[in-house]
């Protein structure tokens, strides 16, 4: 595997890692607000809104971070070869 092969399958990792605990970030985030609020909540009509909108949220959110990190694999060796290119060009100008 080439160099740049290499910076771009490390760069798409960390991606994926970062995008991973967006994800986990997320959930936490939205679940531990409906749990917190459930007992402030007193109507059961308005709880059934609550939880298809936190539901909605969570399901939208996720699908579309991982069709980004879908096209992200797909085309990696385009989206990080381009910015692998431009940084090495930018830190040579200001050597």
């Amino acid at each position: 595997m080439s160099d740049l092969q290499q910076r771009i399958e490390a760069l798409y990792r960390s991606d994926v890692r970062g995008s991973v605990l967006l994800i986990v970030c997320l959930w936490a985030t939205i679940l531990f607000v409906l749990l917190m609020t459930w007992a402030y909540i007193p109507d059961s009509g308005i709880k059934l809104v609550v939880v298809i909108a936190a539901a909605a949220v969570l399901i939208f959110n996720t699908a579309a971070i991982l069709a980004m990190l879908n096209h992200y694999k797909e085309d990696k060796d385009f989206i990080y070869g381009l910015d692998i290119k431009n940084a090495d060009a930018f830190r040579n100008r200001q050597s």
